[in-house]
């Protein structure tokens, strides 16, 4: 469980650091910034979701992991 979660994390970061490599880049002529802060929010919106669900289906406690 932790390791899909630091690998969630990781991926948010990684897609947050990409569309700050394509604004330097392309110099706002581009939409791969856009796309790439798109990907971060589904990223994270999808890291909140699977928190709550384990947390509901029981495989996350307040106290940390079964």
């Amino acid at each position: 469980m932790k390791i899909i979660i630091i690998a969630g994390l990781v991926a948010v970061i990684a897609s947050l650091f990409s569309a700050l490599y394509y604004l330097y880049h392309d110099r706002g002529q581009g939409t791969r910034m856009v796309r790439a802060l798109g990907i971060r929010v589904a990223l994270s919106a999808a890291l909140v979701v699977f928190l709550v669900a384990s947390y509901k289906l029981g495989w996350i406690a307040p106290t940390g992991l079964r």
